[in-house]
């Protein structure tokens, strides 16, 4: 299977090394893309494990993200611009019919000795 942040490359040598151990992710913007594939398969475990404990979602929050993350169709991501603790992406997806786009300028940190997402900046 092509990885969802980056079709050049297989999910087993990109995202599956950190969706099995956040501990692998070595930067901010590769945490980043495994997030954006989180989305794209609906690992709202991971999605929760890479989100820092003072801006996480509740449970029911996620519940909620889980069933819009699997009612449309991620179509790509494209990364902007990355520093050592943010990244400005954009990340396109199908959605009632038409093209739509989350871009945001997010900031990540380390927690627990491994990076994770703190919040978005814009």
């Amino acid at each position: 299977m092509k990885c969802p942040c980056n079709p050049q490359v297989l999910y087993a040598e990109c995202c599956k090394k950190a969706h099995t151990d956040i501990t692998n992710v070595s930067s901010a913007e590769i945490l980043m893309r495994s997030r954006y594939s989180a989305f794209v398969l609906a690992n709202i475990e991971y999605l929760a494990k890479s989100h820092h404990s003072s801006t996480r979602l509740s449970k029911n929050e996620y519940q909620e993200l889980k069933k819009w993350t699997q009612s449309v169709n991620w179509i790509k991501l494209d990364v902007l611009k990355s520093t050592q603790n943010t990244v400005h992406f954009k990340a396109y997806f199908f959605e009632n019919g038409s093209v739509d786009v989350i871009e945001e300028h997010s900031s990540f940190t380390k927690e627990n000795n491994h990076w994770v997402y703190l919040d978005k900046i814009y």
